[in-house]
């Protein structure tokens, strides 16, 4: 199934609610909570129920990020004068199709641990935990929703051609008539939103302490999505604009002027929409980010092949990333290089030449898939590495860029499964480009994974790749850099690595 817009439409949060069954109808409140009773808050599978949980958080961000370059496509043919063409057509119908199976898991994650609210908080400390994990994941499958309202599907249905086509009724993809419209109305409703003001109180007053900066991923991962929500601060303190005077037409237009007032109430959609890609709020930038001197370092260092490591210790992936670094990415070089090479006219170098003279060679996987960015974008980070294979020459060198730009287009792999080869995962793109290297995995649901720990531990003692260049917490490591990167890659991960 298609899935470039499946979440451009995961609207109207409804946390511990569920939606009208027709037009026209509002939620009402229940009167009694429907979800799991929180008797002893046993921890015994709740790991599993957070991993289900970022699967599904995961895929979400990412369909997030292709709905609004979608978006952005469909503007720039708008402009163009064209109209809607029957591959688009397909496509928007494909993603709302494929939204409303993504939004009825996120509804019932919403409202499956309300009835814990009503439970004291337990004295045991593990039970505490689990309890808090629980309510943080039915907030955050909440905020979610209002995210992508925010971030995607006010824009769509503030389109009139689009707005119209998404209301109407498709008996081929199973959509109902006037479906954008109910999205909408639960999202400006005021029961809706109390309801889950309410599990933010518990978590301000609660949860934080418990989750945010716990020793355990899992609990920190539900707790960053809370904090990271753009949605945070007006389902809090804000009620939305004018909804009283008219909720069917909350963001039905966005104009500046309510866009404006959300900035002021805390929500800086400007910042959300054109600062990050997935319209999650950043709490901070890099301490690499626009300094021209590092980027020219870094830039004047690189050679073609060589692999890309980065911690950003403020976004929402460095707290489920196992290990130190949380991201990894190929440098293909430029127009000189390549033409070095030999490979400047290669059929798969030929259809990304525009790109890589625009300087965008870091191939990279991302949530929205595999993209190319320039290395000013990709140096928004706190700690980066270099990394360069030893015995590497020319006719390696050139297979690794190959086979990175053979994957760029490729779907996010949300699986983290290193055998697939249709889509990919950041760590995935390392282990694909270098396919004679003998890369440590682990098992994680049944499949194996390599993390981009994994990839650096192969640049400590006697590996395969020596550290070209090294900075940690914003400044450069200029002495035994290997040495230095080693200190950083989880112990029993190099003890795997080297078989002891």
């Amino acid at each position: 199934m298609n899935q470039y817009l499946s979440a451009c439409l995961l609207g109207g949060a409804l946390l511990f609610s569920t939606l009208p069954a027709r037009a026209g109808e509002m939620p009402v409140a229940a009167e009694v909570c429907a979800g799991e009773a929180g008797a002893d808050f046993p921890p015994a599978d709740m790991p599993g129920r957070v991993a289900g949980f970022q699967a599904l958080a995961e895929e979400t961000l990412g369909l997030r990020e292709q709905a609004i370059d979608f978006l952005a496509e469909l503007k720039a043919a708008d402009a163009r004068g064209e109209p809607l063409s029957g591959g688009q057509l397909r496509r928007l119908n494909q993603g709302a199709a494929a939204l409303l199976e993504q939004r009825r898991a996120l509804l019932a994650l919403a409202g499956r641990y309300e009835c814990w609210l009503e439970v004291p908080v337990p004295a045991d400390p593990d039970a505490a935990r689990v309890q808090a994990t629980g309510i943080t994941m039915s907030l955050a499958a909440a905020l979610i929703l209002y995210d992508n309202y925010l971030t995607a599907v006010g824009l769509y249905r503030a389109t009139p051609a689009l707005r119209q086509h998404l209301n109407r009724k498709d008996q081929g993809f199973a959509i109902s008539q006037g479906e954008l419209t109910r999205i909408s109305a639960s999202f400006a409703s005021a029961v809706n939103r109390s309801r889950v003001r309410r599990g933010l109180i518990w978590y301000e007053n609660h949860g934080r302490q418990l989750l945010a900066d716990s020793a355990n991923g899992d609990e920190r991962y539900v707790a960053a999505l809370v904090a990271q929500s753009p949605s945070y601060n007006m389902v809090r303190r804000v009620r939305p604009v004018g909804y009283a005077e008219n909720l069917m037409g909350f963001f039905g237009v966005l104009s500046v002027d309510t866009l404006n007032q959300l900035k002021n109430e805390g929500v800086n959609f400007f910042s959300m929409m054109f600062g990050n890609a997935v319209g999650l709020v950043e709490s901070r930038r890099g301490k690499l980010d626009g300094r021209e001197e590092v980027i020219g370092k870094i830039g004047g260092a690189l050679q073609a092949g060589d692999i890309l490591l980065e911690k950003t210790p403020f976004r929402l992936t460095d707290a489920f990333i196992p290990g130190h670094w949380g991201h990894a990415a190929v440098w293909v070089g430029g127009e000189a290089e390549l033409r070095e090479l030999g490979i400047w006219e290669h059929p798969v170098v030929r259809p990304h030449q525009e790109r890589i003279r625009a300087g965008r060679g870091v191939v990279e996987a991302l949530r929205g898939g595999v993209k190319m960015n320039t290395l000013a974008h990709f140096v928004n980070v706190d700690d980066l590495a270099v990394l360069r294979q030893r015995a590497a020459g020319p006719a390696e060198r050139t297979e690794v860029v190959l086979q990175a730009l053979r994957q760029v287009g490729k779907a996010y792999d949300f699986n983290f499964d290193v055998e697939s080869t249709d889509r990919i995962v950041c760590s995935e793109l390392i282990y694909h480009a270098y396919g004679d290297i003998r890369w440590p995995t682990a098992r994680h649901l049944g499949r194996s994974t390599v993390s981009p720990d994994n990839i650096a531990v192969l640049a400590t003692g006697d590996g395969p790749f020596a550290v070209t260049v090294l900075y940690h917490d914003g400044r450069e490591i200029g002495e035994e850099p290997g040495r230095y990167l080693e200190s950083l890659v989880q112990r029993e991960v190099v003890r795997f690595a080297r078989g002891s």
